[in-house]
């Protein structure tokens, strides 16, 4: 018996051996210039991007085996980063995650089908692509924003006079403190949150099949909204000042339109969905 528990405890550390050998750390540097364009491109594992501290791109990927490589090329001032699976290798095997720094004025676009991708603190656009990865996003200004997911969670959070477009199956999208002169999600049948002021004189398109729409609003927001779900529900808790004449007939319970606040410096809020429902809620002051 205690041959044979020997023997169990030696493959096991033959076993992890073979895995803490198989796994292994990569850095890579680039200079680069003002406004650099970087790409990284993931079938399997998460991306992390954060601002340098200077002109240069910094890579830091975690390869959890040797079935897996990492190629990288620099073209003047783009730096491509690419995981290559070599022949064997599964989501498992295949698995990079990848801690990048960038210039904060970098344009940079990811792609992973099952990792986290996740951008923070930068100012140059966001291009972000992934099948099942949860999203994430904060503290970008003065950028274009662009995710397309399919049934990953989509989280938006302090985005700043940004150009905001979200394409989404079924994955749930929650925004906070995002405002800019276009903010725009689509989804098939996730739900979407909004939760801000929606800015001013911005155009905010939340639109789902059979999602459901949540905004949660300042009672001081300015802006001209309409909601209308066509089988679903639409409740409004802020008064609003009804519109003399709309596109749509407003059926209570099924659409409403109306303004709020300084009309002059209001933004344009269009909510739909086909069979989800539409709740316009006022935020307490305590939030």
């Amino acid at each position: 018996m205690a041959n044979k528990r020997a023997a169990k405890l030696v493959a096991i550390g033959v076993i992890v051996a073979g895995t803490l050998v198989a796994e292994s750390r990569k850095e890579y540097h680039f200079a680069v210039g003002p406004r650099a364009g970087v790409s990284v491109m993931n079938p399997y594992g998460s991306i992390w991007v954060k601002p340098s501290l200077n002109n240069t791109v910094v890579v830091n990927a975690v390869l959890h085996s040797d079935k897996v490589e990492v190629d990288n090329s620099q073209n003047g001032n783009r730096v491509d980063i690419q995981s290559h699976l070599l022949a064997g290798a599964d989501s498992d095997s295949g698995r990079v995650d990848y801690e990048v720094l960038v210039p904060a004025d970098a344009s940079i676009t990811l792609h992973s089908s099952t990792g986290s991708l996740r951008a923070e603190k930068l100012h140059g656009d966001v291009s972000l692509e992934g099948a099942g990865a949860e999203v994430d996003v904060r503290d970008v200004s003065d950028a274009h924003v662009h995710v397309k997911t399919m049934n990953g969670p989509v989280n938006l959070d302090n985005i700043q006079n940004g150009h905001v477009e979200v394409d989404s199956l079924s994955g749930e999208v929650t925004m906070r403190g995002v405002n800019g002169p276009l903010v725009q999600v689509v989804s098939t049948s996730g739900k979407i949150n909004y939760i801000g002021d929606f800015g001013n004189s911005g155009e905010y398109r939340l639109t789902s099949h059979s999602g459901d729409i949540e905004a949660t609003i300042p009672e001081w927001t300015s802006a001209d909204v309409s909601a209308r779900s066509v089988r679903g529900e639409v409740h409004d808790d802020i008064p609003l000042q009804p519109k003399n004449h709309t596109w749509f007939p407003v059926d209570k319970g099924r659409a409403f339109a109306g303004t709020m606040g300084r009309v002059a410096v209001s933004s344009t809020v269009v909510l739909r969905t086909f069979s989800g429902k539409i709740h316009l809620r006022k935020r307490s002051e305590n939030k």
